[in-house]
């Protein structure tokens, strides 16, 4: 039993590079609450705004494929620094911001941050907890994320009603020095560091494929199909895509090791949490421009009005992390899958006419299946790997999480912009648009639980 306890080092590293995703994810969920203000304070629509969240998710997507080899190559404390230091950086940029290139420029750096540190805390877990506890911990990892949607929207809510948006940067502050002497005391190195090359055009390769592709989807919105923004960002990025896949198959040391996806129970497990980290993100994107531009509620109100959800998926993680230890992934996946895709379906049926209470209590249901899914996935699918491709497999996870972040992020502000353009009157814009997207999400969430009901049955 001695060597299924934690140590308090490692709980205290956990939380450390947590607490710096935290901050990421607080940031983008609170500023969706300011986006209908900073629309009008800088004049810029919809489907530009939205650029606030999809560009820190692309340059987190293009800096997590690195982590493997830069876990390999460089101390994960030197890591840690050179993350945070990122981070806050940005931070002081987005609070002093004169325009709104200044705020994307800001939120691009904590990009670079975020990118390097989000799976440094996945990594701990795998590498320094017992293999009795990873589910649990799993879940604590996700719960440390998830918090921040759950009190992203109020606390934007509240700062934007009663100070000013720009307070939402410096209230961050504080908690990325206490991550930064916790990180300092904490991160241990357990594995020794190796010399591993980066491959340059590899790296250039997955830029211009991540670039290519949520620009030309962001731009769907707003642009027709046939322009060079939306179809001929879309070919440059498949075309980079497939460049980078053939270049990393035929490469000894590739920075994302794509010969694991012929490992079908992973590759599946992917799949299902693409699905639901797309809807996801799309929704909190959706929901707080519906609740103050259609339900005509101020920023306050829509903070609170999505509380309850985003608090109910953060504390069911980490228990369904527990569960997911002691009966396996079958129930969880299966019951998560099943009750998010009933709430999506709730939204889009009651889409036109969707009075806050029925929108709380939708996103409930949805909450309550991501809380149920969404660390049980990537436990799950790395659990189908060898140890010694945990690092590899993580990084996959870790990318296509931030990247299907971003597509839904994306499509949803298109598809509202869509909606928008489509009528004068906003509101009315606003409900069609959001119907649209819910629709789409509710298609995800129910390959999602086909996925998921395929993986659990082979396994």
């Amino acid at each position: 039993m001695l060597n299924d306890k934690i140590s308090p080092k490692v709980i205290g590293a956990i939380i450390a590079t947590g607490l710096m995703s935290f901050c990421g994810v607080i940031v983008e969920t609170a500023m969706n609450i300011t986006f209908p203000t900073l629309m009008k304070e800088f004049n810029v629509a919809t489907n530009t705004v939205q650029w606030m969240t999809t560009l820190y998710l692309l340059v987190v997507a293009s800096m997590v494929p690195l982590s493997a080899t830069l876990k390999r190559r460089f101390k994960t404390r030197s890591l840690f620094i050179c993350a945070i230091s990122f981070f806050i950086l940005g931070v002081i940029l987005d609070g002093v911001a004169p325009a709104f290139w200044v705020l994307l420029l800001g939120r691009g750096i904590q990009g670079l941050g975020t990118g390097i540190a989000l799976p440094l805390m996945f990594n701990i877990i795998l590498e320094q907890v017992p293999a009795s506890k990873i589910g649990m911990m799993m879940g604590v990892g996700t719960m440390i994320t998830g918090v921040a949607p759950a009190i992203g929207p109020t606390f934007g809510g509240i700062v934007v009603s009663a100070l000013n948006w720009r307070y939402i940067f410096a209230f961050l502050l504080p908690i990325l020095v206490v991550a930064l002497i916790l990180g300092l005391i904490c991160i241990q190195q357990k594995t020794p560091t190796a010399k591993a090359s980066i491959d340059r055009l590899s790296v250039g390769l997955i830029v211009v494929t991540f670039c290519g592709l949520i620009f030309g989807i962001s731009s769907w919105g707003s642009q027709p199909f046939a322009s060079w923004s939306v179809a001929g960002a879309l070919v440059v990025g498949i075309i980079a895509l497939i460049g980078f896949t053939r270049r990393s198959l035929r490469i000894t040391q590739p920075i994302i090791n794509l010969r694991l996806f012929a490992n079908r129970g992973f590759t599946t497990c992917v799949l299902a949490f693409v699905c639901l980290q797309i809807s996801a993100l799309g929704l909190s994107f959706v929901l707080p421009n519906y609740i103050q531009l259609v339900n005509g509620n101020t920023a306050l109100i829509a903070g609170l009005l999505v509380l309850p959800g985003s608090a109910l998926g953060a504390i069911v993680g980490p228990l369904s992390g527990r569960l997911f230890d002691h009966i396996g992934a079958k129930l969880p996946l299966r019951l998560g899958g099943l009750v998010g895709a009933l709430g999506l379906l709730g939204l889009f049926l009651f889409g036109h006419q969707l009075s806050d209470p029925l929108l709380v209590l939708m996103y409930c249901f949805f909450m309550l299946g991501l809380g149920l899914s969404y660390g049980n996935l990537m436990t799950f699918g790395l659990g189908h790997l060898a140890p010694e491709a945990s690092s590899d497999g993580n990084a996959i996870y870790n990318t296509l999480q931030q990247f299907a972040a971003a597509v839904g992020t994306s499509v949803a502000a298109a598809l509202v912009a869509a909606g928008q353009a489509a009528t004068h009157n906003l509101a009315t814009g606003t409900a069609n648009g959001s119907v649209t997207t819910f629709a789409l999400l509710t298609i995800l969430l129910v390959c999602e639980f086909i996925f998921v009901v395929r993986v659990t049955r082979a396994k």
